[in-house]
Parts: structure tokens; C-alpha cells; sequence
């Protein structure tokens, strides 16, 4: 079920929210009313150079007060303010959306190749763990930010008046809830750092990938299988430094009959990755879309049991579970075609 949508202008030309709010609402048939949300890439230039902590609060007495005091001993709050939401019929109210923009004092952090990224990951996982009761970060990106809750998606989308902020990069997700329950914190996307991912599916190798990221130093406090991608990008993008073409080969590689039918350079490429990230393989039926500051990825399981389309037209790129949600975002879009199974879609920002 689910619905998913991605769109990135590799130009950078900033779109406004209201068409993938479009987009994600024809697919109202793949949700159920409990759990939407949005990421936007490029919304903040005010504070591009700060990292944007959206915060679920259950109050903003204690649980606020404690997150203030854990934040200021890392680094500088330079501007905080609750999220600026419009109250909906349909949609009930259960947390107080804050965000804080935040500058890390990177020298707490010795030996670390990215002490501002990893003071910021600490962070995340130290105010999720339940060190701070009350307190949710879902959201920690530069220039970017995860608008998400438990409804459907134009309710989401006008509760967090998503049509006022414009971005290069929109991820949308409209969830029909399978193992975990439907609640604000387990909407889509994910989000860490920079990484956003939205996911239709289920991933049957969770244990085995939760293991695997938690012996990285990630701790996953959500027990969905959409914050274990997240973690999983985090670390083999940002601390392996690998391509998204790597990291797709890693998470849905070939089986190893085809392995063995490839040429010398291939077979060998792709064996390496197989035995150092055997780990980070996901297995069940899943198409996913993740995004970060400089570009969309989009791809399937290995037997391609979850829809992918594909859509372009000019600068943009489109990805989504349904052709209908990209015509509904843009009618003149070209070269429509469906990726194969465990094939990379990738759309990098043009420099």
C-alpha cells in the first residue's frame, strides 16, 4: 500500500508546496488516514548554515526545557519558534511541532572527520532514546525540513500550510500503517541529517539491519524499518562516502546467479560489495525514495514487488508509486517509464 512521491529540478528551481500536496492526495487510496508528511529541501535560507531540530513536544514545559538545556551544552540556538500550523477538522492535535536552528560547537567533538553532523546525530539519538520523555527530534537537516502526522495527506499539508514554503527537492508519503501504529512520530519520512526517506513496503531483514546500524553507533527508537534506511544511507553515504549507485548495489544487490554471468570488473565489483555489506542487504517487497541536499534516489527489492514510475520533464525528475500522482504535478512531464527491479534512479543537483 502507501503512497510515495518524490520530485527534485536539478536547476534548483524552487517549487512551491502546493503540488505535491496534489500529487500525494490523488493517492489517497494507498493510506488510511493515519500518517502523512512532507520534506522539503531549500525552505530555510534565512538560517541555511544552521541545522533545523523540528521537534515534536507533548508540552513545552519540561520536556522543552530539558531539550533547551541539551541543545545549549552542543552548540548555539540561534532562532527558535513553534512551526506554524492551522488548526484542521480532521486532524487532532496530539504534539506541539517546534523547530530550533542550531550551530554546533564542533571543537566538543575531537577526532571526529564531522564534529557538527555527529554532535547533531548525537543529539537525535540522545533526545530519542527517552532521555528526554516528551521530546521527539524529527527533523535535523541544513536548509531543509520533515513536516509530517497522523492524517490524511491535505490535511497534513494544511495543517503545516505546506503551499507557503518552496523548495528544490519534495518527498511526500501517504501511510497505510502495517506493523507499528499509526501516530505523528511514526509518519513518514524519516529523517537524519540531511537524509529523508519515504517507503512503501516492509523490509523482512529489519533485525538483521537494525543489528548492523546499531553496532555503527544508531540507536533505533522508532522499531520501524523506514529509520533503519535512514541510518543506513547516513552511514554508508556520509561516513563511507559512497554513491548512491553503491549504496543501492548494497541494500538490493543482484542475486549471485547473475553475479557469476557478469564480466571480470563486474562480477568482482559487485561480489566485494556483497561479502563487506552482506549486513546492509534488505530483503521483503519495498520501493523507497531518498533524498538529501544534493540529490533523489529512488529503487525497488530485487523482484520489484512494490510500483516505482519515473517521469521527467526539463530539470525535474519525478519518482512515485503512481503515474496519475506525477501527471497531477505536472501535466506536461515526459519519458514516463517504470525502472527495473533493484535499478537506481538517481537525480543529482546540477553545479
Amino acid at each position: 500500500m502507501c503512497g510515495i512521491i518524490g520530485v527534485i529540478d536539478r536547476h534548483k528551481q524552487k517549487m512551491n508546496g502546493s503540488g505535491i500536496k496534489e500529487a500525494l492526495s490523488l493517492m489517497n487510496e494507498r493510506g488510511s488516514g493515519e500518517g502523512a508528511g512532507y520534506a522539503a529541501y531549500g525552505i530555510y535560507p534565512d538560517f541555511e548554515d544552521c541545522y533545523a531540530l523540528h521537534i515534536f513536544f507533548d508540552n513545552l514545559v519540561e520536556p522543552k526545557s530539558k531539550v533547551d538545556d541539551i541543545i545549549q551544552k552542543w552548540g548555539r540556538i540561534v532562532h527558535q519558534e513553534e512551526i506554524p500550523t492551522k488548526e484542521q477538522p480532521n486532524l487532532k492535535r496530539n504534539h506541539v511541532p517546534w523547530r530550533y536552528f542550531f550551530k554546533p560547537y564542533t571543537d566538543l567533538m575531537p577526532g571526529s572527520l564531522t564534529p557538527d553532523e555527529d554532535i547533531v546525530k548525537y543529539l537525535v539519538m540522545e533526545i530519542n532514546s527517552s532521555a528526554i520523555e516528551g521530546a521527539l527530534v524529527f527533523s535535523s537537516g541544513k536548509n531543509m525540513g520533515v513536516f509530517k502526522a497522523a492524517g490524511w495527506p491535505e490535511d497534513v499539508a494544511n495543517f503545516y500550510k505546506i503551499d507557503e514554503y518552496e523548495g528544490y527537492i519534495w518527498l511526500a508519503h501517504n501511510r497505510y500503517p502495517t506493523n507499528t501504529p499509526g501516530w505523528w512520530g511514526g509518519a513518514h519520512p524519516f529523517n537524519l541529517l540531511n537524509w529523508s526517506v519515504v517507503h512503501n513496503g516492509e523490509i523482512t531483514s529489519y533485525g538483521t539491519n537494525q543489528r548492523y546500524v546499531e553496532s555503527n553507533g544508531y540507536q533505533c527508537t522508532m522499531f520501524t524499518d523506514t529509520e533503519v534506511v535512514a541510518y543506513l544511507f547516513d552511514l554508508l553515504g556520509r561516513h563511507h562516502e559512497l554513491p548512491s549507485e553503491i549504496i543501492v548495489k548494497a541494500m538490493a544487490p543482484p542475486f549471485w546467479d547473475e553475479i557469476d554471468e557478469m564480466d571480470d570488473h563486474e562480477r568482482a565489483l559487485n561480489k566485494a560489495i556483497r561479502l563487506t555489506y552482506g549486513p546492509a542487504l534488505m530483503n521483503g517487497p519495498f520501493a523507497i525514495v531518498v533524498a538529501t541536499h544534493n540529490g533523489i534516489v529512488g529503487f525497488t527489492d530485487r523482484i520489484k514487488l512494490r510500483p516505482l514510475v519515473v517521469g521527467e520533464h526539463g530539470s525535474r525528475l519525478y519518482i512515485s508509486s503512481e503515474e496519475a500522482a506525477i501527471r497531477t504535478m505536472d501535466p506536461q512531464v515526459e519519458d514516463i517509464h517504470m525502472p527495473g527491479a533493484g535499478e537506481p534512479v538517481i537525480g543529482r543537483v546540477v553545479t
